[in-house]
């Protein structure tokens, strides 16, 4: 039976997605509805944490930025999503190598390590100075569910090792897999110790309080409506005013809402969703995730699991595309769920939610300018824990006259999506059934 939907939401600009992170975030901060025109330096629409990060590294160079979000900080995808920090891309080295060449393999391999290194330096920082614990913990599982699948997942180790000094990840076989995950489904994968989890919600308000500390200025309640370029300035237009600045970040993702249609044109809004139960108790929280990594899977449609600090399960599975969420929820997650962990059947679910992110055609970061004033940072594709607040900083330093980490993002293929805005999106659904289908079927 073909699995109901409503249109979104369950939340509100002024509230928050009824998340396990809501729940656990601590004091939300509160910032303003803009209600006059101003001047400013840069403006960056979204406040996630692509925005947020740009926000922070431009004001502590003395960079007047001013952020205007829709709804409240963290509200989109980077405050719901399942947490999960992965080094790297959604491209495999070996496979960015064979599109933009070896050295910008290499090149963009060192990105991945330096962002994850920003990534740890932000939740290190929001510890020291605002006393907030994001509940980062190390490791990602990474297992295949079809034997044939491991052979390629081993293969891929071994590339990350010999060719790019990665010596934190290890092969998994079946049974050392079984030990780490409880769970029958999975026939092998790896280890990779660089990885890690991540409460999504609080890094968002703790990165808001820092850049707010060094200088910017934040709106919430605020939509963009739309932009206009008018000589040496941007004037982005919100209800209650304007804001005329020297360049605009387009920081908000699946959320444009024909905000930027150039940029929107190569960005298709896919919406995932997550459930958490009951805390478990730790020897069946310990049977389920041994070692307090991050999971995720081999599937097209990625099944993605790990403990909270209360030992629940975290599990996020199924999709839909567009703005349709299914009216049920935790149902829909569930049935997911039982598949990797059957032995969850009589346990509570405490919260289900969803939200949306966005992909690109190749999978790949849409980061580059669309005119000499404009830039756009968005389509993580499931990556943007450490990728999202790595861009942002990439674009402070374009903005502040530092190119080279910019041009080298801005080489991705990442092209319009077929179909134009009325076609699209069935094109895509179209696509990911197929897929979908072939997934279960082998």
């Amino acid at each position: 039976m073909a699995q109901r939907t409503v249109r979104e939401r369950g939340d509100t600009a002024d509230r928050h997605a009824p998340s396990y992170y809501a729940a656990t975030a601590g004091t939300q901060p509160a910032f303003p509805t803009l209600a006059a025109s101003l001047d400013t330096d840069v403006c960056i629409v979204g406040a996630g944490f692509t925005g947020l990060s740009a926000a922070l590294h431009l004001a502590r160079r003395g960079t007047n930025v001013t952020v205007i979000d829709q709804a409240s900080v963290g509200w989109g995808a980077s405050g719901r999503n399942g947490g999960q920090a992965g080094l790297g891309w959604r491209k495999t080295p070996q496979e960015l190598a064979a599109t933009l060449g070896r050295d910008a393999a290499h090149a963009l391999w060192d990105q991945a390590k330096a962002a994850r290194a920003h990534l740890l330096g932000l939740v290190d920082e929001i510890a020291r100075e605002e006393g907030i614990d994001c509940a980062y913990r190390p490791g990602i599982v990474s297992l295949r569910h079809k034997p044939g699948q491991v052979a390629d997942a081993h293969a891929h180790v071994e590339v990350l090792r010999r060719e790019f000094g990665h010596e934190d990840i290890f092969p998994l076989t079946r049974e050392e897999g079984r030990k780490l995950v409880g769970s029958d489904d999975y026939h092998g994968g790896y280890y990779d110790r660089a990885g890690g989890h991540v409460h999504t919600l609080r890094l968002a308000y703790g990165m808001a309080r820092r850049a707010v500390a060094a200088g910017a200025t934040i709106y919430e309640r605020t939509p963009a409506l739309d932009y206009r370029e008018e000589g040496d300035r941007v004037v982005v237009r919100a209800p209650r005013g304007e804001i005329r600045a020297r360049h605009l970040l387009v920081a908000g993702n699946g959320y444009l809402d024909g905000f930027a249609p150039a940029a929107e044109r190569k960005l298709m809004p896919l919406n995932n969703f997550i459930i958490t139960t009951e805390p478990l108790g730790e020897d069946l929280a310990r049977s389920l995730i041994a070692n307090d990594a991050a999971v995720v899977d081999g599937r097209f449609v990625v099944y993605y699991f790990r403990l909270t600090e209360e030992r629940r399960l975290l599990f996020g599975g199924g999709e839909t595309y567009g703005y349709s969420f299914p009216a049920d929820i935790a149902g829909f997650v569930r049935g997911h769920m039982l598949k990797i962990y059957p032995q969850l059947s009589n346990v509570r679910i405490d919260h289900a939610w969803g939200g949306t992110l966005a992909i690109t055609t190749s999978r790949l970061p849409l980061v580059r300018r669309l005119s000499p004033r404009v830039t756009v940072a968005a389509g993580y594709s499931g990556k943007g824990v450490v990728i999202a607040p790595w861009c942002g900083k990439v674009v402070a330093d374009a903005i502040s006259g530092g190119d080279a980490d910019l041009s080298l993002l801005a080489r991705f293929p990442v092209l319009d999506f077929p179909g134009g805005k009325v076609l699209r999106s069935p094109l895509l659904v179209a696509a990911m059934t197929f897929y979908a289908l072939r997934d279960r079927l082998g």
